[in-house]
């Protein structure tokens, strides 16, 4: 199938439900997670829907189960542990940044700072402790900083996302921030991240199925054909933006952070499958 104007105007039904909503993020996670459970009825096992859109066409999924066999990321994974252990001039590494270490924490990620009042991801976390620590920060979208959170996901593949909103309301704004992005038309398409992902997920947009935004951010970095490399969740956000035509914004500054805490807050109960391959 292919977008038409009448699901589109759908979509702007659901985009006025959600701005005048006064509902709270456990009843917006709850509605969310339903709204794909009815949408995809064949998802009998709700937990597949960290796999995208593999969960959904029978076909894309067994050519990517063989990719999976001998995965591309796999490099990144070698070259991010390697990163990762490696001490700084100071004789620090990235493990003293951490809690346990930096190892199995993806799923905490992103998190609301109470004592900064703003939204904190693991790539914003990584080259933080880099500067504190007298290095040079690595560049936002690709590269060590993609290999380097590719090995911090693949030691928590598994562990279920557990992002929380605590009790202040900065994290409610910064929530509702997200969630607004997410909702918001811009670009000369006028297109919001809910018309592809939301109420045209499943659907074919030229030649690609729009994937579903529920487990979009379990398997970040990935590494994308189109790429023929790894990426972030930023560089994609990114990537989404100039599609409509709209001005990205810059990677980890508060409009994307604050849209990945509404996405991954979404996507709680899932597990983490990072790094991941996708078309």
């Amino acid at each position: 199938m292919t977008i038409t104007t009448r699901q589109l105007l759908g979509g702007v039904v659901g985009l006025v439900a959600a701005a005048t909503s006064f509902a709270g993020p456990e009843e917006d996670r709850k509605a969310f997670q339903s709204f794909y459970f009815d949408r995809f009825p064949q998802v009998t096992d709700h937990a597949d829907f960290k796999n995208g859109v593999y969960s959904i066409l029978p076909e894309a999924r067994v050519q990517w189960e063989q990719i999976e066999e001998f995965p591309p990321y796999e490099l990144a994974i070698e070259e991010g542990q390697a990163l990762f252990e490696k001490p700084f001039a100071n004789g620090k590494s990235l493990a003293d940044c951490f809690p346990n270490g930096g190892i199995g924490i993806r799923q905490n990620y992103p998190y609301f700072d109470t004592a900064r009042g703003e939204v904190v991801t693991l790539e914003l976390a990584i080259n933080e402790c880099r500067t504190t620590n007298g290095e040079k920060p690595y560049p936002w979208k690709k590269g060590p900083l993609a290999s380097v959170s590719s090995y911090m996901a693949y030691t928590s593949r598994d562990a279920m996302i557990d992002v929380k909103i605590p009790d202040d309301p900065r994290a409610l704004a910064a929530y509702e921030d997200g969630k607004m992005h997410y909702f918001t038309k811009r670009g000369q398409l006028n297109f919001a991240c809910s018309d592809c992902h939301m109420y045209g997920s499943g659907q074919n947009l030229r030649s690609e199925t729009l994937s579903m935004s529920y487990g979009h951010t379990t398997g970040f970095p990935v590494y994308r054909a189109k790429w023929q490399e790894m990426g972030t969740l930023h560089r994609r956000l990114a990537g989404c933006h100039e599609s409509v035509r709209a001005k990205a914004f810059k990677a980890q500054g508060p409009e994307y952070r604050n849209l990945e805490y509404f996405l991954a807050y979404m996507s709680s109960g899932l597990e983490i499958n990072g790094p991941s391959a996708r078309k």
